[in-house]
């Protein structure tokens, strides 16, 4: 007696509805595994993406040139060797082709202060093409000039949260700020722009590289050419940043009178930088997906069990089957069947809570909520190959019993 697809999916869900606990028990494994690989997939996904956000908003088609040699990843703007300066950087604008613009940096971490209210923060020393290289805009009043740096003007630009930690509510424009109890009046406030590469762009002073060198800091190089801790360069097009990194070193390398050994500078660029970054996160995203996937193994092999707990325990149901005419094939369809539903089930719910736990992450931290479609499809195939892989095992089981000797336990 041959038994429909649709009889035996309603008389597996019976089946599995009349032992609900027991039943929801075995999907546990496979929900835990599900959501887990999920949610690690879409977590990653919306980690690239952020890491992808934070290299844009340092600026297209960017450089980095940093003094000594930088073995784990530049720190942009932090590097402690002296071996660049700002010479460099006119260098580098006035002889490389490949380039656009050029903008050295000079940064030290710094307490300023207006009226009765002070705080800390990292003051840059930079030049007027900074805002054109590093994507920044000014929101409010303007940047300083090329005649203010020459002039060693005292003038400041105040990031975002700078600006409010300081005056709150109130405009800053003209006003005079306190950095190392020398006087710079607040020319301009820069646009929020949020935290990249570790680093808050919006808690930050940008004052003329001149001053920095010369009035703040007065680390290295010469008054008409301090020491500069990293440069930042933007290239003509995509297609020409190859030809600017090479040009580059070996200007620098003429520069400083290297004609063998290592550099003593680091020329990286920001598709450099984002490959490194990218490859970090893949890679921790794949192993943190298979260790989950582990506990989508510990659920079918729970399947499996309880199905071989239900084959003893419905001996004589069986028995009958085949008494009254079911093959050993209806047999076993009927209890593979039933594993395969399990599994759907489990990695359907499974699905439902890796959504709605990436979409309250989204809402807690800066990460956006990615949904992977290929995630969710990979989790429900491998939900129904366990269910399948695992439910053969004990529906042979059951289909190889004999009749009678079913009938008699």
């Amino acid at each position: 007696m041959g038994v429909n697809f649709v009889e035996n999916i309603n008389m597996s869900v019976r089946t599995l509805s009349a032992n609900k606990m027991r039943s929801c028990l075995t999907m546990l494994g496979i929900i835990i595994g599900n959501s887990s690989v999920i949610a690690m997939i879409n977590v990653g996904q919306g980690a690239q993406n952020f890491i992808n956000k934070q290299f844009e908003s340092l600026g297209t088609n960017v450089l980095f040139v940093l003094p000594g040699i930088q073995q784990g990843g530049p720190q942009i703007g932090t590097a402690e060797a002296n071996t660049l300066v700002l010479a460099d950087a006119e260098a580098i604008a006035r002889e490389v082709p490949a380039v656009l613009a050029v903008a050295p940096e000079k940064t030290e971490r710094l307490r300023i202060g207006w009226a009765d209210r002070d705080t800390q923060v990292n003051v840059t020393g930079t030049t007027p093409i900074y805002t054109s290289v590093r994507n920044a805009s000014v929101a409010r009043g303007r940047f300083f000039n090329e005649l203010e740096v020459q002039s060693n003007h005292r003038v400041a630009v105040l990031g975002n949260e700078t600006a409010s930690v300081l005056f709150g509510n109130r405009d800053p424009l003209g006003e005079k700020i306190r950095i190392r109890n020398l006087s710079f009046q607040v020319i301009g406030v820069m646009a929020e722009k949020g935290s990249s590469m570790g680093t808050n762009q919006d808690e930050i002073v940008f004052v003329p590289i001149k001053v920095m060198a010369a009035q703040l800091t007065g680390k290295g190089g010469s008054l008409t050419s301090p020491t500069v801790q990293s440069i930042s360069v933007s290239a003509r097009s995509p297609e020409t940043i190859s030809a600017a990194q090479y040009q580059i070193t070996n200007l620098l390398r003429l520069r400083h009178g290297i004609k063998k050994g290592e550099n003593d500078f680091t020329v990286r660029s920001q598709q450099d930088l984002l490959k490194t970054a990218n490859l970090v996160t893949g890679m921790l995203v794949i192993f943190l997906a298979a260790t989950s996937g582990i506990s989508l193994v510990v659920g079918g092999i729970g399947i499996m069990n309880i199905m071989l707990v239900s084959v003893t325990e419905r001996t004589h149901e069986i028995g009958l089957r085949k008494a009254i005419g079911a093959t050993g094939t209806d047999v076993m369809v009927q209890f593979t069947t039933e594993a395969i539903i399990l599994s759907v089930a489990g990695g359907s719910l499974g699905i439902a809570i890796a959504v709605a736990g990436t979409l309250v992450l989204a809402t807690l931290t800066p990460l956006e909520a990615v949904i992977s479609p290929v995630a969710i499809i990979l989790a429900v195939g491998m939900s129904g190959a366990i269910g399948l892989g695992f439910g053969v095992i004990p529906a042979r089981s059951a289909a190889r019993l004999e009749p009678i000797v079913a009938l008699r336990s």
